[in-house]
């Protein structure tokens, strides 16, 4: 009797809700849907869910924060740029949001995966699937911000402790973000991210 070649192969694929296959190994531009990204995104908790408020604090929602802070400190930001700070987590609506320390046990075989599904991201929405060095600091420096003010307002964080985790940013200070950082329902969030991504790559 001949055996199904594929009958022991695990699975690589995650069904999403737009019919799209996204392949984890060697995922395609083509299957990748930002209905998808924003529907998976409002739902996955940042601080794996320890935090404050009547809802999660979604990467959809820290996405927007994200990019509110690279607009705010790259004078004369593209709208590429703005568009790239917004989607930097989207391989997390496959992948969920790993924590650090989680990350750091895991270590390079998460990264390569994530990697993977960021590149084939940017080319899906117009972007260079390798970010520049100084644009890709940017994002990070603002990601880096955006934690700092979660960790203190949202997930029980002392300032001292989050400054030595994040750095502690001296030119904004919790007043310029303080709308971005109360936690909305999932609904709220999806809309949100998805109507900012739709104006940003319109216009670029």
């Amino acid at each position: 009797m001949t055996r199904n070649a594929g009958a022991d192969m695990p699975r690589a694929w995650q069904r999403m809700l737009s019919g799209r296959r996204l392949d984890l190994i060697d995922p395609s531009p083509l299957d990748i849907e930002i209905e998808d990204i924003a529907h998976g995104l409002a739902r996955v908790a940042r601080w794996n869910g320890q935090t404050v408020g009547d809802h999660a604090f979604s990467v959809a929602q820290h996405c927007l924060l994200v990019e509110f802070i690279y607009q705010r400190r790259v004078k004369g930001a593209s709208d590429a740029g703005r568009l790239a700070a917004l989607l930097h987590d989207a391989p997390e609506y496959v992948i969920g949001d790993m924590i650090s320390p989680f990350k750091a046990v895991i270590g390079g075989d998460y990264k390569a995966l994530e990697h993977r599904l960021l590149a084939a991201t940017h080319i899906r929405f117009g972007l260079p699937a390798e970010l520049s060095a100084r644009e890709t600091g940017r994002i990070k420096k603002a990601d880096r911000t955006a934690a700092y003010f979660e960790a203190i307002q949202l997930a029980g964080f002392g300032r001292s402790e989050a400054g030595r985790f994040f750095g502690r940013p001296r030119d904004m200070v919790v007043g310029d973000v303080e709308k971005l950082l109360t936690p909305w329902p999932a609904g709220r969030a999806q809309s949100a991210f998805l109507d900012r991504v739709t104006k940003l790559m319109a216009a670029n």
